[in-house]
């Protein structure tokens, strides 16, 4: 059998050049009582964004990885009988995710500490010129799924609370959730009116939080 030309050519070249390489393969060659050796080299890198979940309510299903935006904003009502007005007693609020006045409050972050506050534009008016004081809405955190309860900002009127700081751990990453029991505090008679409303008379409250 003739062997062509073309043939013969790659054939010398490989004998004159036995250790040629290209890219990231390589090739080596030895006697056969010999240890060759080779090396190939791959680059990894992975990249985490920064995220801060705040739920507050109605919100995506959080303990399963789905820190989606949610736009329902809940709104927790009262509506004490005669008897019960300015008797001292609280009242269970309704509304909520939750039965009874209930949030659902998580925060999940992966930078650091997280800072939490609630703000108000005022006490709670009728429109006219009676108030009731947002003092009179308590918040009342208990057990939800994580091992840590997210305390919950009290309500001041017409300002910012104080912060409240969540400390991360040294992971860095934070994942806490609470039930936010909201209740009125029931100490007070105002008169009579409907005082806050869906975004209207400061009946509507803020919450924010921030990481580094």
């Amino acid at each position: 059998m003739r062997t062509s030309i073309v043939t013969k050519a790659l054939l010398a070249a490989m004998a004159v050049a036995p250790l040629l390489c290209h890219a990231e393969s390589t090739v080596q060659t030895g006697a056969a009582t010999s240890s060759p050796g080779a090396t190939a080299h791959v680059d990894f890198q992975i990249t985490i964004p920064k995220f801060l979940y705040l739920r507050v309510g109605t919100g995506s299903a959080y303990t399963t990885g789905a820190y989606a935006a949610n736009a329902t904003i809940d709104a927790i009502t009262w509506a004490p009988t005669t008897a019960q007005v300015g008797d001292g007693t609280a009242i269970a609020g309704t509304g909520g995710d939750l039965p009874g006045g209930i949030e659902t409050a998580a925060i999940v972050s992966n930078s650091g500490n997280v800072t939490l506050n609630a703000t108000t534009t005022g006490q709670l008016t009728d429109g006219a010129s009676d108030n009731i004081s947002f003092g009179q809405i308590t918040t009342t955190a208990s057990s939800n799924t994580t091992a840590t309860v997210l305390p919950a900002p009290t309500l001041v009127d017409g300002a910012t609370s104080a912060n409240i700081v969540i400390n991360a751990p040294a992971s860095k990453v934070i994942k806490e959730d609470a039930k936010w029991a909201f209740a009125y505090a029931n100490t007070t008679t105002p008169p009579a009116g409907t005082y806050g409303g869906v975004n209207t008379n400061n009946g509507r409250v803020v919450y924010t939080a921030t990481m580094p």
